[in-house]
């Protein structure tokens, strides 16, 4: 890959709350569970720190509370080498919160209250103009609302500068959205939700994906969890095979993935290969509890890469 593209992420800071329990508790009952952590996270940071550490310049346009939960925010970004000009405080609101729950196998259910990030709106991200002009790529997720991820990727397509949507928490989305994304990227549940469908309906993925893209969206990658990802585009469909490890923790898997992905394609790798290495930027992040401590690094990734796809 080429060094240093840039990077723009518009999107959501949480403080991530975890524990792990062996199931879902009903209601009224109390479960006693383990592995707590807590820590700066939501999607928007996870992949503005997996993308700092993919070696990108790295702009983060978010909105946090006016409380000491935002200076997780502040000292992710000095950590990380993130330019913390985007971190905004909204006076008198709170910091977005998520409590996610795991179970012994890995997988993951995550509540959030929006807080700080229900201010971010197509103002507030026309402030930051200039960074996404500046940028090879300009990502964004849809934990902040949809307006202000909406406005991302018109403001990227204007400026000509790729355009990545990750579509997580899913929504049906108007088709003049879709049109300034250059590529979007649903996991299975979410593919089934932007059409409208339940998370679990049984149709079939590649005719779900071809539902999408024939409203407007250039490339559709589709993440497959173990099966690995799909690529449609105008070039047809394929299959990109997964790299298996023994998963840990799942929450982190699919921010890492989109963060690779952006910066691969940033540094203008070809499309299969920006897909492999972020399958195994996903695979990484599977082996560590947390969503941050588990983004993986540059040369990590490319190790991976070399062994499984190279």
């Amino acid at each position: 890959m080429n060094d240093k593209p840039t990077v723009t992420v518009v999107g959501s800071f949480c403080v991530d709350i975890l524990i792990r329990a062996d199931r879902l508790p009903i209601w009224g009952e109390t479960l006693l569970g383990r592995d707590f952590y807590l820590g700066p996270g939501g999607k928007g940071g996870n992949q503005a720190a997996g993308v700092a550490r993919m070696g990108a310049r790295t702009h983060f346009v978010t909105a946090v509370g006016e409380d000491h939960f935002a200076q997780l925010a502040l000292d992710l970004a000095k950590a990380e080498g993130i330019d913390r000009e985007g971190i905004c405080v909204m006076p008198g609101a709170k910091t977005s919160v998520g409590f996610g729950l795991l179970d012994p196998a890995g997988r993951s259910a995550c509540i959030t209250d929006l807080a700080a990030l229900s201010r971010m709106n197509a103002a507030f991200v026309d402030r930051f103009e200039p960074q996404i002009a500046a940028s090879d790529v300009v990502l964004t997720m849809l934990e902040n609302p949809v307006e202000a991820a909406a406005q991302a990727m018109q403001l990227g397509r204007k400026h000509g500068k790729l355009t990545i949507l990750n579509p997580a928490p899913a929504v049906v989305l108007p088709g003049e959205v879709l049109r300034d994304c250059d590529i979007v990227t649903p996991n299975e549940s979410e593919l089934r939700v932007m059409l409208g469908l339940s998370p679990d309906s049984k149709e079939d993925d590649a005719e779900l994906a071809r539902k999408v893209r024939s409203r407007g969206v250039n490339t559709l990658i589709v993440t497959l969890g173990e099966r690995g990802a799909m690529i449609l585009n105008d070039e047809g469909q394929q299959h990109v095979p997964p790299v298996r490890v023994e998963v840990i923790d799942s929450t982190g898997a699919g921010d890492a993935f989109n963060a690779a992905l952006a910066v691969a394609l940033a540094a203008k790798t070809p499309l299969t290969t920006a897909v492999q290495l972020a399958n195994c930027a996903g695979a990484i992040a599977c082996t560590k509890l947390g969503s941050i401590p588990a983004m993986g690094r540059r040369d990590e990734i490319e190790a991976m890469w070399k062994k499984y796809y190279g």
